[in-house]
């Protein structure tokens, strides 16, 4: 079951990275153009983002009728949702740094094969943000989510 677990795990990820790839969404300047709305504006992204949304609404349709995924015990789906300073400053940082960078951490972890240094740091700097995020929001933030034992 495991080995059936990873096979299914590269497949997506290689499945994914393919879509990024043929959609040129690994080309940072074509998101900068996507986010350029006073500009020379490339609506491709957008497309992408549609059909990504598709999916995924098919995708969560048919969750809900199985009991449980093929390869797992059960399945790990959002139960939050709430909209908290958390969220926002992430959301916030995630779209400051794409707009900046014209990578967020799919295409970029998807051009690491043929892109140039750019792609490099970029990875590297996420890698450090993903660390120092667990190392010190991530407990602080567990901590603030869960009420005191013995409190209700």
């Amino acid at each position: 079951m495991a080995v059936l677990r990873l096979l299914a795990a590269l497949g997506s990820g290689a499945l994914f990275g393919l879509g990024l790839a043929v959609s040129g969404m690994v080309d940072p300047a074509r998101v900068r153009g996507f986010l350029d709305v006073t500009g020379a504006w490339d609506p491709t992204l957008g497309f992408v983002l549609a059909g990504a949304v598709g999916v995924a609404f098919v995708g969560f349709r048919l969750v809900r009728g199985r009991e449980r995924p093929l390869l797992e015990a059960a399945f790990e789906l959002p139960t939050r949702r709430s909209i908290d300073r958390p969220l926002v400053a992430g959301a916030l940082l995630f779209g400051v740094g794409w707009g900046l960078a014209g990578f967020c951490p799919g295409p970029a972890v998807a051009a690491l094969s043929f892109a140039g240094p750019q792609v490099l740091l970029f990875v590297a700097a996420m890698l450090v943000g993903m660390l120092l995020h667990d190392r010190f929001a991530a407990p602080r933030l567990a901590r603030s989510t869960h009420a005191p034992a013995g409190s209700s």
